[in-house]
């Protein structure tokens, strides 16, 4: 026999996974489709009763928002410049229908090298927060995602929020697919910028599905810190390290092909989020 509940409160949740292993069933977009035809093994916990975990909330220092959160609900919430990256990524999971039910946090836990939410929260430096019975604890979403599929939950946690540092600057997400909608990730890559008299004062660029989990590019950042404006912002980053990836190969590209692309797709991420493009470069030359 399978267990099956839907709690009305948090503190309900925590004492049932206090209690056992579950199954924790948030959105289901991607739960259903991993089942398959197998019939289920797993206790479920079906969180979608959980109203105080659905919506963004703004404190003096954070924007948190709750582990229900939809797409279509981040996409719809007035959020400063520094989230149009993940609002890009948003409109990217899936089809709208998709993005109506899906939750934030469900896409982080699901923890798959392509998950279009995890680069523009790496560069907003988002944290997890995980709820037992017993203590409440913040990861930074980096430590969070451990591998395909895999994260530093531990028995008996939930996310209840990612939380948000009020960020600065402007940002822009960047996916290369096989076609234009309905796609899982080949290379994609979110930037966030802060501009301070023409000059870049702050870097953050991520780049998922080219490695095991998404990852902050430090060599890009670095190369683009203190970069004027209006020099080739494109060939810099383009020429700047990036170390941290390693990427397969699979049908939807060779590893080299990923290589290629992704530097392309970080300079178009980097003066997208500058209000530019590539043309715009090549016309300043």
């Amino acid at each position: 026999m399978i267990r099956y509940a839907k709690p009305t409160s948090v503190d309900e949740a925590l004492a049932l996974l206090g209690e056992g292993v579950w199954r924790i069933l948030a959105g289901g977009t991607d739960f259903y489709p991993a089942q398959g035809s197998k019939p289920f093994r797993d206790n479920v916990l079906d969180i979608n009763g959980l109203a105080s975990l659905r919506g963004i909330a703004e404190t003096d220092d954070h924007f948190v928002i709750g582990a229900r959160t939809t797409w279509t609900d981040l996409i719809r919430h007035p959020l400063p410049p520094a989230f149009d990256a993940l609002k890009q990524a948003a409109r990217e999971v899936g089809s709208v229908q998709i993005q109506n039910v899906a939750s934030i946090a469900g896409n982080l836990c699901n923890a798959s090298p392509a998950a279009d939410g995890v680069p523009g929260l790496l560069v907003l430096d988002a944290e997890v927060e995980l709820r037992s019975v017993a203590a409440t604890r913040h990861l930074p979403l980096q430590d969070f995602i451990l591998g395909n599929r895999r994260t530093a939950l531990l028995p008996g946690e939930m996310v209840t929020a990612i939380r948000v540092p009020k960020p600065s600057g402007t940002s822009a997400f960047v996916k290369l697919g096989a076609r234009r909608y309905l796609v899982i990730s080949i290379a994609m890559v979110a930037a966030r910028l802060v501009v301070d008299n023409g000059t870049i004062r702050q870097a953050a660029v991520a780049a998922g599905s080219c490695s095991v989990v998404a990852k902050r590019l430090a060599g890009v950042e670095a190369a683009l810190r203190g970069l004027a404006v209006g020099r080739r912002l494109a060939d810099a980053a383009q020429s700047a390290p990036m170390s941290e990836l390693s990427p397969i190969g699979d049908v939807r590209g060779s590893a080299e092909y990923r290589l290629d692309a992704v530097r392309e797709i970080v300079a178009r991420a980097v003066l997208a989020a500058l209000g530019r493009t590539t043309d715009d470069e090549v016309a300043a030359a």
